[in-house]
């Protein structure tokens, strides 16, 4: 039997499943909602209709109303609206859940990309050598973030993930009671959680998918390309944010740190005792039993007795484990050895701290602390630090930095913020001590604007008493000037003995950090990734001019605006000039349930991150790497849409249309992270301190997606009026970097709907600034159609397309009425007289539909 084409096994398992079940929600008895039922679909209808004819949201909403509510009074209007967006906020869980189900039925599995893929590949093309010296070598570290891209509360997640299962076995009953209960359980959280409870959400997809999911991968490959033979890499690595990552976040302390950590360790142990607990029933012979039974017995007292307290080292467990294994082969003919193989697997990859916890803080706070503490040092006679410090040039102060040690004591300090950055450190070694090493070896400076910032973090580690610090210093290069210029300030690190003599002790391997979100917040589509790309060549560069590894950690987001798309995409188009040994990249939100939060989408998506590796190393190593032609026309095209990028950046109008027409400012009143919504504390919006998730999720809920693609269709446009379209279409069609670069901003289009907001080129005030957003994408969406040969956006992905026009319809009506009450509230604004209740309401419907968009869109902030 043939299997059917992607998008029909989408359409018979997603699309009609969606059909059938969403039936069953309507039907159910809630107070109001058999009504509600009744009258979305039609609100559905109306929002069509009406933004084809060009109506404003207010006039289709009118429409609506008058022709459905029976004169109904604001209030019931009001009313029927919150009900309209608690049953699209369930509509879009409920297509979650059937995606989530559909999994491994519309996406092969087996097919490109898969680890059945690589072996076969390796055999037909014999780099069976190659390809085992790469599992050796290779890593790929998935580091889950708190970024508060996530609005389902943990007890809807557990409903998702319950659904998901009774979905996939066509429990009907079961489904309609999860569908009971989603309608019954509230999708709002009173108050933000804090950064432990963000922890804890997240530690719940480290045990429930991605341990059994890394364990499954690694046993495969070692069974099947390395014929039996253990991994010693660690093939996979996990990170966690979480309690980690200070910066801009004053609700992270030492405690919560000390606490995430010890959490990290208490669930890993509960995964190896629940294993334990499962071998303890097969291996029931002699010279095993009392071996396995007492290795239980010590995990168990570990997770459940300890307080703390560890009745068992990594060293005891891997020894006793090993042991048993001896006797299995030699005496019980390895009865049960690949169930033990399996957790030995995962022991080598997890150890007793499952995942690293990083810590990170911003140069500007560093900047403040170390002044702090060269202020304390000279106060107190001593001459750890010249007394001419602060009129020192860099070079000079990094001389300085470079031998400073001492021992410092973090109470000595009034201020909270030097105070609790000193204990950070402190609170590393005692990690370290308790998980060990891996528990948290990870300082990242985020804002790293030079070899100073550097220096700084490395000297204030060494103060802490710490002379040969078990820490990798990781700078963070964010915007396009830092990235431009990383490459020198890198030289400058490298050179310096001391630093040189610290990275040594480091196996002479330099992590550095490249974010996208900032870059794009920054510099536009086209200049970020572009920046990036060859930021990352100039530090392979000057990295292997002074025998240096380096590793590139890539924070991504979601959207194609901050790094996320076809993410597997980017990495297998690295060329040679490029050092990819490690693919580090952060995960956050809806990314994480979305690509991880099943056991099916984290085995698919780690298994192409791996394959991406592969393509690049072992079977197409000598490919990708573009030409000095291919170059100069990325240089341009960069280049032409920074320009206008910056020009629409620099509109006087740029600022007010995000804080007037946009949900900028409501992002700050949902309670979904810990984190606030921009890093200063005053009342106006300064664009520096703006975060890259409020400013692309506010673009995504206009329905605009501006940051992924304005730029491009300028820049692709000069081409085309220049006699030189040739050049980019070949450039398409030959460098897989450019072309995900292009599919990408696709999707980017794909899930934008200019038609919602329509009506503002008609405000006085914004009229001209909405034209010059419609024509950037009307042209961008022609070109990029043109240079794919495509007659539709994603043509090449018609699952994908499918599957955003569904959410993008089931959303249709919510942003209509986030819409409608944001031109009530400006309404009310410019009356007087306006009732401030009435305002108060209409801003928690804004706020409100803002948690189903985001969630429908899934990498939408």
């Amino acid at each position: 039997m043939y299997t059917l084409p992607k998008i029909e096994r989408f359409n018979q398992d997603v699309l009609s499943k969606y059909h059938i079940y969403n039936s069953v929600f309507i039907t159910l008895p809630f107070d109001s909602i058999d009504n509600t039922g009744v009258l979305l679909p039609l609100f559905t209808e109306t929002c069509e209709t009406g933004f084809k004819k060009q109506e404003t949201p207010k006039e289709i909403f009118d429409f609506f109303s008058n022709k459905f509510l029976n004169n109904a009074s604001e209030k019931e209007k009001i009313d029927l609206m919150f009900r309209f967006i608690q049953y699209i906020e369930r509509q879009i869980v409920l297509f979650d859940a059937i995606e989530d189900a559909a999994f491994p039925e519309v996406n092969n599995m087996e097919g490109r990309g898969s680890l059945r893929d690589i072996k076969e590949k390796s055999d037909a093309k014999e780099k069976d050598d190659e390809l085992s010296e790469f599992l050796e070598n290779f890593n790929v570290r998935t580091v889950l973030t708190a970024h508060p891209t996530q609005f389902y509360p943990g007890p809807v997640l557990g409903i998702i993930n319950d659904l998901t299962e009774a979905i996939r076995q066509n429990n009907l009953l079961q489904i309609k009671q999860l569908l009971a209960q989603l309608g019954k359980t509230p999708f709002i959280q009173n108050e933000k959680p804090n950064p432990y409870d963000e922890a804890v959400s997240l530690i719940w997809y480290l045990e429930n998918v991605f341990y059994a999911t890394s364990g499954e991968i690694v046993h495969y490959l070692q069974k099947n390309i390395l014929d039996g033979n253990a991994i010693k890499n660690q093939l996979i690595k996990l990170g966690f944010w979480p309690g980690g990552d200070r910066d801009g976040n004053p609700f992270v302390t030492t405690d919560i740190t000390l606490k995430v950590a010890d959490r990290l360790r208490t669930s890993i142990l509960k995964c190896y005792y629940v294993e334990m607990r499962n071998l303890k029933r097969k291996l029931t012979f002699s010279d095993v039993d009392t071996l396995v039974a007492d290795l239980e017995h010590k995990l168990y007292r570990s997770v459940f007795y300890s307080k703390g307290e560890i009745f068992i080292t990594l060293d005891e467990l891997l020894t006793q484990l090993n042991k048993i294994r001896t006797i299995i082969i030699e005496k019980h003919q390895s009865l049960y050895l690949d169930e033990l193989e399996a957790l030995l697997v995962k022991i080598n990859l997890f150890g007793f701290h499952f995942a690293t916890l990083d810590i990170r803080q911003n140069s500007k706070i560093h900047n403040a602390v170390f002044k702090d503490v060269v202020t304390h040092y000279l106060n107190s006679g001593s001459s750890i630090f010249p007394k001419n410090y602060y009129e020192l040039t860099e070079n000079e102060k990094i001389d300085v930095l470079s031998k400073v040690k001492g021992n410092l004591n973090p109470a000595d300090f009034e201020n909270e913020i030097t105070r609790s950055t000193l204990e950070s450190v402190q609170a590393i070694k005692t990690i370290q001590e308790n998980n060990g090493e891996e528990g948290a070896n990870r300082y990242i400076i985020s804002n790293n604007e030079s070899a100073l910032n550097v220096m700084e973090t490395f000297a204030m580690i060494r103060l802490n008493d710490w002379e040969e610090p078990t820490v990798d210093i990781i700078p963070l290069f964010e915007s396009v000037d830092d990235l431009q210029n990383a490459h020198q300030i890198m030289e400058q690190l490298y050179t310096n003995p001391e630093y040189s003599k610290h990275l040594k002790a480091r196996g002479n391997k330099q992590t550095i950090m490249l974010g996208f979100s900032d870059g794009t917040k920054d510099g536009g589509y086209l200049m970020a990734n572009w920046s990036i790309y060859q930021a990352k060549i100039a530090l392979t560069e000057i990295s292997r001019k002074y025998n240096i590894k380096a590793i590139f950690f890539d924070g991504r987001g979601g959207p194609p605006a901050r790094g996320g798309g076809k993410t597997h995409k980017f990495y297998a188009s690295l060329g040679p000039k490029i050092e990819n040994n490690e693919i580090q990249i952060t995960v956050q939100g809806q990314t994480i349930s979305s690509n991880f939060g099943t056991l099916d989408s984290c085995r698919y998506n780690i298994e192409n991150l791996l394959s991406a590796g592969v393509t690049n190393q072992v079977f197409s190593k000598d490919k990708n790497e573009l030409t000095a032609e291919e170059t100069q026309i990325l240089n341009h095209l960069a280049d032409l849409g920074y320009e206008k990028y910056l020009s629409f950046k620099n509109h006087p109008k740029f600022i007010p249309y995000l804080e007037k027409m946009s949900t900028l400012k409501y992002y700050s009143k949902t309670n979904i992270g810990s984190r606030p919504s921009k890093r200063s504390k005053s009342e106006s919006l300064d664009f520096a301190d703006l975060r890259a998730i409020p400013f692309v999720g506010s673009w995504s809920q206009l329905k605009q997606n501006v940051p992924g693609f304005f730029g491009v269709g300028s820049a692709l446009r000069y081409f085309e009026e220049n006699g030189q379209w040739d050049k980019v279409s070949d450039l398409y069609h030959n460098s897989l970097f450019f072309k995900t670069l292009l599919e990408n901003s696709m999707m980017s289009l794909a899930k934008s709907f200019l038609p919602l907001t329509a009506y503002m080129r008609n405000d006085p005030e914004f009229g001209e600034f909405w034209q010059i957003i419609y024509d950037e994408f009307s042209e961008t969406k022609r070109l990029l159609l043109k240079i794919a040969g495509h007659k539709t956006l994603m043509e090449n992905y018609p699952d994908g397309i499918a599957s955003i026009q569904i959410r993008e319809r089931i959303v249709l009506p919510l942003l209509t009425i986030q819409q409608y009450a944001l031109l009530r509230i400006n309404e009310l604004n410019k009356d007087l007289s306006g009732n401030e209740d009435l305002r108060k309401v209409y801003e928690k419907i804004v706020t409100r539909s803002l948690f189903g968009n985001t969630n429908a869109s899934r990498n939408s902030a």
